[in-house]
C-alpha cells in the first residue's frame, strides 16, 4: 500500500492526513480509482473549538478541479476540547491515476469566534503495478 501524508498546523490545531489506494474497490480498466483517506485533528490551542464545516478542493490527474463543501465530516461537528483529538477516514473517487486534496476546515470556539484551519495538499496516487 503507498501512502502519502500531509501535517499542517492552524491556530493551534494539527491537521494530519494520510491517503492510499485501494486497489479493491478501484476499477482501473474502466479508468476508475478509488482512494482512501485518515483525517486526525487535534487541538493544541488554549480553548476548545468545535469543527462547523469543511471545504475541499480537489484535484485530478487532468488538472480538473472539483470543490466540495459541507457541515461537518463523516456527519459530524466535533468538539474539541483542549489536548483533544477526532479522528476519520473518508474516501474519494477519480477517474485519473493520480490526484491531489486540500481543504480548509471552517472552525467556532465556544467564545464564538470563527477561525479557518488549513488541511495541507496531499497526493492520491495509484502505485505502478508489479509484475
Amino acid at each position: 500500500m503507498s501512502i502519502t501524508k500531509s501535517d499542517r498546523l492552524t491556530e493551534q490545531v494539527r491537521v494530519q492526513t494520510q491517503s492510499y489506494f485501494e486497489p479493491d474497490q478501484s476499477d482501473q480498466r474502466a479508468g476508475y480509482y478509488h482512494f482512501g483517506y485518515r483525517i486526525r485533528i487535534s487541538n493544541h490551542g488554549d480553548s476548545a473549538a468545535r469543527l462547523i464545516s469543511r471545504h475541499w478542493i480537489i484535484t485530478d490527474g487532468l488538472g480538473r478541479v472539483e470543490e466540495v463543501k459541507g457541515e461537518g465530516v463523516v456527519g459530524k461537528q466535533p468538539r474539541l476540547k483542549v489536548g483533544d483529538s477526532f479522528e476519520y477516514e473518508s474516501c474519494c473517487p477519480l477517474y485519473t491515476r493520480h490526484g491531489s486534496m486540500r481543504g480548509v476546515y471552517h472552525m467556532r470556539r465556544d467564545d464564538g469566534s470563527m477561525f479557518d484551519v488549513e488541511i495541507g495538499a496531499f497526493t492520491l496516487w495509484q502505485p505502478a503495478l508489479s509484475n
